[in-house]
């Protein structure tokens, strides 16, 4: 089955501000969702899903890395991810660790699934429509996974926003400190991203929630606004300097292709 194939990686290069940018969304989807939810939950329901499925759609037609595009889709999945990991707990009243197993077995499914039907899922190997796909599938899992690992430290097990930030500001240096001694450099940016869920959501929790929840009180609603504004400075910054285009990844792609075929 043949798949489109594209010029270059449709994701970003994986540096500093990417962590950055990447943290900020999951922020604001954690309280985004949660003011929406407050203000009407049919209204979180159709902005948290039609944004989800309208921002993919748009990433998946085009041809090109484009920033704004890319991260209004990462925020998208932000917003809809910690509702589809809120939504088991709600609905059925499954415990968060509970929903956290689930949501990480099915992460691995779809992981090893990618890994067999494409020989790779290094974010850099992003340059074909299948490809793609599963990439998205997979940050889609990532953050249900993460949201409810948040969830569960800081409710199942009675850790709290404070300590939840705490304990996953420490867990999210740990793949660093394994690829620097051997462990594979993909393996370690999924496990890297996974965590920046929990951290990202546990710093906006606990900014956003009242006091008697542990929370600093300041709302999730400015909480969100002021998270939408500082993302979409850092996105526009990007947009306008180009420093996160995968320069490596195209001038890998360029030599492979440019070397001449082997004399038989």
């Amino acid at each position: 089955m043949q798949t489109r194939v594209f010029q270059a990686p449709k994701v970003p290069a994986v540096f500093l501000m990417f962590w950055v940018v990447k943290v900020l969304t999951t922020g604001i989807g954690e309280t985004g969702s949660d003011f929406l939810g407050s203000v009407s939950i049919p209204l979180a329901a159709v902005i948290g899903a039609g944004g989800f499925f309208t921002a993919l759609s748009l990433q998946l037609k085009a041809e090109t890395y484009h920033p704004v595009r890319y991260w209004a889709t990462v925020l998208s999945v932000a917003v809809f991810g910690t509702m589809i990991a809120d939504g088991p707990h709600v609905a059925l009243g499954t415990p968060y660790w509970f929903d956290s197993i689930v949501y990480f077995v099915l992460l691995c499914g779809l992981l090893i699934w990618w890994q067999r039907s494409e020989g790779t899922i290094s974010v850099h190997s992003i340059t074909t429509a299948r490809r793609e796909r599963f990439y998205w599938g997979v940050v889609l899992l990532t953050f249900g996974l993460g949201t409810a690992i948040g969830d569960a430290t800081a409710i199942d097990f009675g850790l709290g926003f404070t300590w939840s930030i705490a304990l996953f500001a420490v867990l999210i240096v740990v793949p660093l400190g394994l690829w620097k001694l051997g462990l594979n450099v993909t393996a370690a940016f999924w496990a890297s991203y996974v965590l920046t869920r929990p951290l990202g959501a546990s710093v906006a929790d606990w900014l956003g929630k009242p006091a008697h929840d542990g929370g600093v009180g300041w709302g999730t609603g400015p909480v969100t606004l002021v998270g939408l504004l500082l993302f979409a400075a850092l996105v526009a910054y990007l947009a306008l300097t180009h420093s996160d285009v995968d320069h490596a990844a195209i001038h890998a792609r360029d030599s492979a292709t440019s070397e001449p075929d082997p004399v038989h």
